[in-house]
């Protein structure tokens, strides 16, 4: 017998418009998700697309135009934010800088008037639960940006919200920080249980911590499911250009590789690339093009090849530099290279809704 899921957050018909007449701005424009109890989801999509807007109206900053936002089964869509069981970490952490990392954690119990001994308490626990139960004598100051960034989240964590919403928490992070915090990230959310609602305009932040992805553009949803879907599957040319390379076979040129009319795509890393004179024929199952390597561009472990079609259209291809150096791969520039990929992993995909 399957588990039934608990559905933490629901929005139905969710809208929001700002100004009036001819300044009028649908910034969401009719969205429904479900987010499962304990799930990671996360809001994707460009500047501008809805994903912010939506995570204010269900923290309750924000006022919906229409629809309807219920957290464990109750309708709050007019509440105040102080009367939904909800958290919110942002971008610019906002810790008191004259509190210790302790009182900054503890400081929403406060005000909540739990007791000293209780505050003190939850508060560690918080602290450990981001690994960093020996830190809470310090200060703000004396604390690195990542270091920072999980004292806002033990502090979010602290009052054992239902849902935690977290609004681009990372993106004041220089890279490689950034990265080993998507890692930290997931794993406390794991820990603690707690559902998360994350935003980002960032793909592989996305793809790297999600349990499922909800991809926005002007103000609507165009899909949801988990990062292997959304990716390998994407349901819009929008999608397939935004969560990865948009590598598009249209008109003609689909009828001659494809052998279909419609709009195909396929990710550069499923691409193989040759020369043309040593190209082994087509294996049975696979499609293959031929056409001019237009640009190379090198990224150290891999090089991205821009190619322009004989048959119409272009594709980038992604070859992994196992053997090769720079120069051996910006030599492919303006060459002529037959383009190979087996036919499963080519996939129709509908216009974009937008």
């Amino acid at each position: 017998m399957t588990e039934q899921l608990v559905v933490a957050v629901r929005l139905r018909g969710l809208r929001k418009q700002f100004g009036a007449g001819a300044h009028l701005v649908t910034a969401v424009d009719g969205v429904d998700l479900d987010v499962n109890d304990g799930e990671f989801i996360t809001l994707l999509g460009p500047s501008g697309s809805g994903k912010t807007t939506v995570l204010r109206m269900i923290a309750g900053f924000e006022l919906p135009t229409a629809g309807t936002i219920e957290l464990d089964g109750v309708d709050v869509t007019r509440r105040a934010p102080f009367e939904r069981d909800v958290n919110t970490v942002f971008q610019d952490y906002a810790l008191f800088p004259h509190m210790t990392v302790q009182e900054n954690v503890a400081y929403g119990l406060r005000v909540k008037k739990v007791g000293r001994a209780e505050r003190t308490k939850r508060a560690q626990e918080a602290l450990e639960s981001v690994r960093l139960g020996d830190y809470g004598g310090r200060t703000p100051a004396q604390m690195s940006g990542g270091q920072r960034q999980r004292v806002a989240l033990a502090r979010a964590l602290v009052n054992r919200p239902k849902v935690l919403l977290l609004d681009e928490p990372l993106g004041a992070l220089d890279l490689k920080l950034r990265e080993q915090m998507q890692v930290e990230l997931k794993a406390i959310q794991r820990q603690v249980g707690i559902t998360f609602l994350f935003v980002t305009h960032d793909q592989e932040e996305a793809l790297t911590m999600s349990d499922r992805i909800a991809v926005f553009n002007a103000g609507r949803i165009e899909q949801v499911g988990t990062p292997a879907e959304v990716y390998e599957r994407p349901a819009t040319a929008f999608v397939a250009g935004f969560v990865g390379t948009s590598n598009l076979l249209t008109g003609a040129a689909a009828q001659a590789i494809v052998g279909k009319e419609g709009t195909w795509s396929v990710r550069p890393e499923k691409i193989r690339i040759d020369l043309p004179e040593t190209a082994a024929p087509p294996r049975s199952g696979e499609h293959s093009a031929d056409g001019t390597v237009r640009e190379v561009v090198y990224v150290g472990s891999s090089t991205r090849f821009l190619v322009d079609l004989d048959a119409g259209g272009s594709l980038m291809a992604l070859q992994q530099n196992l053997q090769t150096s720079s120069m051996d791969v910006l030599a492919y520039r303006e060459s002529r290279v037959r383009l190979a990929w087996r036919a499963e992993h080519e996939f129709e995909i509908a216009s974009s809704t937008a």
